[in-house]
């Protein structure tokens, strides 16, 4: 999958996800989203099991927050 492609799904998960809480506020794909508190952990857990279902990722015991902070970062796990 090309991460143009990619980073659109993630885009579209996160954007859903942030409606759901009635956030409605633009973002760009450097905006922080768990770190300034847009995202709580329960969306965390809900992130992480997006991308391991869409993505077929398998995620080990130790995974950062900034690593999942902005979709450019998401972007970048999915793509490595």
């Amino acid at each position: 999958m090309k991460s143009n492609e990619s980073k659109q799904m993630i885009r579209e998960f996160l954007q859903n996800l942030l409606t759901q809480k009635k956030d409605t506020k633009p973002f760009s794909d450097d905006t922080s989203l768990i770190l300034s508190g847009r995202l709580d952990s329960i969306d965390t857990v809900e992130l992480v099991l997006f991308l391991e279902t869409t993505f077929g990722m398998k995620f080990g015991s130790v995974l950062h927050r900034d690593q999942l902070d902005t979709v450019n970062s998401i972007d970048a796990l999915v793509s490595s």
